[in-house]
């Protein structure tokens, strides 16, 4: 797709190369999948005769919970369960192994002309009980009957719970009740269950429910049950929200949200502390001054009420947006015209927007669907403002974000993990694909069907302990075609060579949904593709593949270099920097890319630092971009992004000396 920051000959390689996909015939799929049952549709029906709710509105409410999955028992981010994502925040809190998170050392400002800003390991928070949004097990107990742990862990109790919550909902509003009654007055007990605690939120959720209801939904669930909601236009009457008596939340005209989200303005602060020190970010004027090239997606490993006391930190970091679990309500912090201090890299910084998830990575839970639609409706909000490509080379996790320099790199982040559904994210923010290629055109988007692809990672919640089963984003990269071949080695991260680790954190011998890179060969079931330095191999076969044949462009070693330097962050030369600027150092990290190998390229762009060190931007140099002569092609060079200096390589359209 165009780029802006794309040179005219970039852009006609990619042409070519889709001009020589376009005569090739994708591979087949493969057979479907065994029929999956029925007895999930069943229960919602039954509950919804048995509380008389009508079954198109208990089916809409689940989908935008927990798109009817049961995620293999395991609380959400909120701590919901189930279907019905019914909350039993003092039963997570209780969990073992909600210890202590240790992100690693990264400063997230990622600065090193600054001294580092390492915000202190903090306490792994469980959503705190203090509202009755995060206890609806315990109303659901009552009204059905049964216990909390039976509305936990069985399904057939928790639709009915859910459903027991809705009417009981309808009736305090003294609306019509009954499976018969038409779903349009179901508009503000569907505003009550989303949990929400604004009248702005809660319409935001209902919004989306009777979305989903006019345009059907159908699908698999996690545990192999078919569920549909067949489409049925319903023009839901807004007037009972107001019977919730909910707050109207103040929105500035300043905010840089759509109207169709729900949004506050929940500043970070700017201030100076003395001693020339200040918080939490920097202004600029983007995108005037420099163009926004990333948008990072973080999780908070903490409950929203803690990420909201920390964003109001003046000592703390920084990020530009807070997207809360329960009901995908937003805040903004930081303009998008300013410097969040989020990402650890500050050439990313510099150049991105930083959304934090209320969420772990790694704690076994996850993310509603809530949360998913309203991010994707900001992601692809800015992206369509700023000219940011809805891709994978622009749109990342703060697990894809590089480190500066070789010493930076084994602390790096890995949210959000790789129970994020990258797959379904760029469903929802209708970004497009480019799967005109085949094993010829040699690149990969690696392409694994989420609720099946079930990694066996370990230390979710225990040391030692394997993860719960269930679906994720990633594919396990290993040394040879083989399952019993070890994964590959990731030298930054395990200096002495030795292979990866199925830990959960260990992000060195994995590649994500939505990622693309070089062909490196195949084998039977097999694919490689270039990564670290090495041939890394996943298991791809044609009955059930696990990538999608694209095109593209990829860079390699000039003719005559037998390897060139692989860096964090694409700054310019020192010859750029006027007097009084300190010269930011071009400091390889530890990885190379030799002759033969191949990497997909992202972007094209220019050598750029943005000086910011002072509160006042009194330091020379301050608040202006240096840029240089220099230019760096962007590559996928592992689970993260990295740079090579266009000098150094030659970038070519894929298929020319693919592998076959």
């Amino acid at each position: 797709m165009h780029h802006p920051t794309l040179s005219t000959g970039w852009r006609a390689l990619l042409a070519a190369t889709v001009v020589a996909a376009a005569t090739t015939v994708p591979l087949s799929s493969g057979p479907a999948a065994a029929a999956p049952t029925t007895d999930r549709q069943q229960q919602y029906a039954a509950a919804a005769t048995e509380y008389g709710v009508p079954a198109v509105v208990l089916l809409g409410v689940s989908y935008l919970e927990s798109r009817w999955d049961t995620n293999a028992g395991t609380p959400s981010t909120s701590g919901g369960y189930g279907p019905m994502h019914l909350t039993d925040a003092r039963h997570v809190a209780a969990l073992p192994g909600r210890g202590h998170h240790d992100a690693g050392a990264e400063d997230p400002r990622g600065d090193d002309s600054r001294p580092a800003r390492v915000p202190a390991t903090r306490p792994v928070e469980a959503p705190a009980p203090s509202t009755a949004a995060l206890q609806t097990v315990d109303a659901a107990a009552t009204l059905t009957g049964t216990t909390p742990e039976a509305l936990r862990t069985d399904t057939g109790l928790n639709i009915r719970g859910g459903a027991a919550l809705l009417s009981a909902y309808q009736r305090e509003l003294g609306a019509p009740v009954g499976a018969d009654t038409d779903p349009a007055a179901w508009y503000g007990a569907v505003a009550r269950y989303s949990g929400a605690d604004s009248a702005d939120a809660a319409a935001a959720f209902a919004d989306e429910v009777f979305t989903t209801i006019g345009a059907g939904e159908a699908r698999v669930t996690d545990d192999g049950q078919r569920v549909t909601l067949p489409a049925r236009v319903v023009r839901p009457e807004r007037s009972w929200l107001d019977r919730l008596g909910l707050r109207r939340l103040a929105r500035p005209d300043g905010v840089e949200c759509p109207r169709t989200i729900s949004c506050e303005w929940i500043p970070a602060p700017y201030e100076a502390f003395g001693d020339g020190d200040y918080g939490n970010h920097d202004l600029s004027d983007r995108p005037a001054r420099q163009k926004i090239e990333y948008i990072v997606i973080h999780d908070t490993e903490a409950s929203w009420a803690t990420t909201l006391k920390l964003v109001q930190d003046p000592t703390y970091v920084s990020w530009h947006y807070s997207l809360r679990s329960v009901d995908g309500h937003i805040a903004q912090h930081v303009k998008t015209k300013d410097v969040g201090w989020h990402a650890g890299n500050w050439y990313v910084n510099a150049k991105s927007i930083g959304l934090e998830h209320e969420g772990f990575a790694a704690q076994g839970t996850w993310y509603t669907e809530a949360m998913y639609r309203t991010s994707a409706k900001l992601v692809r909000h800015l992206a369509l403002r700023l000219g940011i490509p809805l891709d994978r080379q622009h749109i990342i996790g703060h697990d894809n974000v590089p480190g500066t320099i070789a010493s930076t790199v084994r602390g790096m982040h890995w949210d959000p993990g790789p129970y994020w559904d990258w797959t379904h994210y760029f469903d929802l923010l209708h970004a497009p694909r480019l799967d005109t290629g085949t094993p010829a055109t040699g690149m990969v988007r690696i392409d694994p069907d989420y609720t099946t692809n079930q990694p066996a990672f370990t230390d979710c919640v225990t040391p030692g302990v394997p993860c719960a089963p269930r679906g994720s984003s990633a594919v396990v990269l290993r040394s040879a075609p083989s399952a019993d071949a070890p994964l590959v080695n990731d030298i930054a991260l395990r200096p002495d060579g030795s292979p990866n680790t199925m830990v959960v954190s260990d992000h060195g011998a994995r590649a994500s949904a939505g990622q693309t890179y070089a062909l490196a060969g195949r084998q039977g079931d097999w694919t490689a593709i270039w990564y670290l330095g090495q041939r890394a191999w996943f298991h791809n076969p044609a009955s059930a593949p696990t990538a999608s044949w694209t095109v593209g462009v990829v860079a390699t070693p000039k003719p005559g270099r037998t390897t060139v330097p692989v860096y964090g962050r694409a700054y310019p030369e020192q010859s750029a920097y006027p007097e009084g600027v300190p010269y930011q150092a071009i400091s390889p990290l530890q990885y190379t890319l030799a002759a033969g190998q191949r990497y997909a390229v992202g972007a094209v762009l220019a050598g750029e630092y943005y000086r910011a060190s002072t509160f006042d931007g009194s330091s020379p140099g301050d608040w202006t971009v240096i840029r240089g002569k220099n230019r760096y092609a962007q590559i996928q060079f592992g689970h993260r992004i990295m740079y090579v200096d266009l000098a150094d390589v030659q970038l070519l359209p894929s298929p020319v000396g693919a592998p076959r």
